[in-house]
């Protein structure tokens, strides 16, 4: 067991810090720099280390606590968490506030859903199909309203995944829930600039739906992969001023939880 504390580089200026200062402890720690139950620098030594605050170290820190990586001792200091040197799931805090990065998570997206679709179509019930008839109601009731959906959108991918009945499909979705608001809120913000684009989105989840509700594996998978792809194609449409504008709103608006 490693127990020696690893060297650290200055980092350079950054509109995150915290997040470079997290990205390398995760680093360190998943990668066994650190040892099980080791004790990390104190919080001035890490400052003095990295050449940032002692605040930027303490919310790196906490973003590691709630990963489950670390942990504290009442008056002892920070630990590495037993297990922690299993990888965790991880996307970084800016996710979705460029093209690149919303269009990957729009290819993470297509094979979850076109799988959790194909499941939900063997395994549904009456009360998921009526929770999903209930979303798609009511995001057409927001859209209506001329709100932008974005909840309710969400709402209806989650409830075809409930019906997958796969726990682990559903824990994946509820990790990408953090950052599937930022970029849901990228598509529909592109797609309610367009009656065409509008009206296709309302017509593939209708086509999801129809295939769950009929019980075709084949079909719901082959829906919601048609519904993401065409997303991403929408998405290269949007152009450099649509993205300059909603890239500056995500960067003051969405954060992702904790």
């Amino acid at each position: 067991m490693n127990t020696q504390s690893p060297a650290f580089a200055a980092l350079a200026t950054s509109p995150n810090l915290a997040e470079k200062v997290a990205s390398v402890l995760r680093e360190q720690v998943v990668g066994g720099s650190y040892g099980e139950a080791s004790r990390l620098p104190t919080e001035s030594a890490m400052s003095l280390q990295f050449g940032v605050s002692r605040t930027v170290v303490r919310e790196a820190v906490s973003r590691l606590k709630s990963e489950g990586l670390l942990v504290s001792r009442q008056g002892s200091g920070v630990f590495v968490s037993s297990g922690a040197h299993m990888r965790p799931l991880h996307i970084e805090a800016g996710a979705s506030r460029s093209e690149d990065s919303v269009l990957q998570i729009v290819e993470l997206r297509r094979a979850i859903e076109a799988e959790s679709a194909a499941l939900a179509a063997q395994r549904r019930d009456r009360s998921d199909l009526n929770a999903m008839k209930a979303a798609l109601r009511d995001l057409d009731s927001a859209v209506s309203r001329g709100e932008d959906g974005v909840v309710e959108d969400v709402r209806f991918h989650r409830t075809v995944a409930e019906a997958s009945r796969n726990p682990y499909i559903i824990s994946v979705l509820e990790f990408l829930g953090q950052y599937l608001q930022g970029a849901t809120r990228i598509t529909r913000a592109n797609e309610s600039r367009r009656t065409d684009f509008a009206a296709a989105v309302k017509n593939e989840h209708a086509a999801v739906l129809a295939a769950i509700l009929d019980g075709t594996p084949a079909a719901a998978r082959r829906a919601a992969a048609r519904h993401m792809d065409n997303a991403a194609k929408r998405i290269r449409l949007a152009g450099k001023d649509f993205w300059r504008a909603e890239g500056d709103k995500l960067a003051r608006n969405i954060q992702p939880a904790r």
